[in-house]
């Protein structure tokens, strides 16, 4: 017989060096082991609007439906299990509640957020994401990105499997997102399942983080450190050192045990 998975997590955000306010924001939805991190943008202030509401959009979302077995008002994808297709409703759900907010209110015009979320049931972590918030999975001493960016650099290796990392280092737009909760009417959400084993840790984060530190340097932060509080922060205090040219937040989920 199987123990139950126990989940331990902490999280913090950071303005970094260089930004006068935070348009980052982190929250959960702890009755449906639901995580996320959005990353706002849009000047004057807009992007901190356009991250909490995805936020709280989302959790209004999971609990409004928790006895419900649809996923009004959008139709079902058959390629994805229901589980996975309440993830992706709930953040196009965020995305219709901020592109309705921007187009009412001239002040919000060109608001939006990326977003990665991950929700772990049983045996599985799902993760759902739009833009370059990333999801990473530290098992033993290996780090694997679980997201792949919705950006202009990302399509251009599709385009380019030949790329060099010098060449990627010097790409012009590769801070251009392609995809971002607010942007249209409508949005695309990938969403994944992954399985989950004994001490696995996922981390989600604003391109902050991943902008600014290699994931081998996030795998090591986090080995070293005496325990999840001190891990995150130390990812965060390392982003920093490296910079600190954005928002910085990360979430990190342990997962153990019983």
């Amino acid at each position: 017989m199987k123990l139950a998975m126990r989940i331990r997590y902490a999280a913090k955000t950071d303005p970094g060096l260089k930004r006068s306010h935070n348009e980052d924001f982190f929250s959960l939805v702890e009755e449906e082991q639901v995580f996320l991190v959005a990353d706002g943008m849009g000047g004057h202030a807009c992007g901190e609007v356009a991250s909490k509401m995805a936020a709280d959009v989302i959790k209004e979302f999971f609990d409004h439906t928790r006895d419900e077995d649809n996923t009004w008002p959008f139709k079902m994808d058959k390629t994805l299990s229901f589980l996975e297709n309440r993830l992706a409703v709930a953040v196009k759900t965020a995305n219709q509640r901020i592109f309705s907010s921007a187009a009412k209110d001239s002040k919000l015009k060109g608001m939006g957020t990326t977003l990665v979320m991950g929700q772990i049931t049983g045996d599985k972590f799902y993760v759902a994401h739009v833009g370059d918030s990333r999801c990473y999975r530290i098992r033993g001493n290996d780090v694997s990105q679980l997201t792949r960016d919705h950006s202009l650099l990302e399509d251009y290796k599709d385009a380019r499997p030949d790329m060099t990392d010098e060449e990627e280092k010097r790409f012009p737009h590769k801070n251009v997102i392609t995809r971002a909760l607010g942007m249209k009417e409508n949005v695309q959400v990938d969403v994944r399942a992954d399985d989950v084993v004994d001490g696995d840790v996922f981390l989600l984060c604003s391109d902050g983080l991943s902008g600014m530190i290699s994931k081998e340097l996030m795998g090591e932060t986090i080995r070293k450190a005496a325990d999840l509080e001190a891990a995150v922060a130390g990812l965060i205090d390392e982003a920093n050192k490296a910079g600190g040219t954005d928002n910085i937040t990360v979430l990190a989920l342990e997962c153990r045990r019983n």
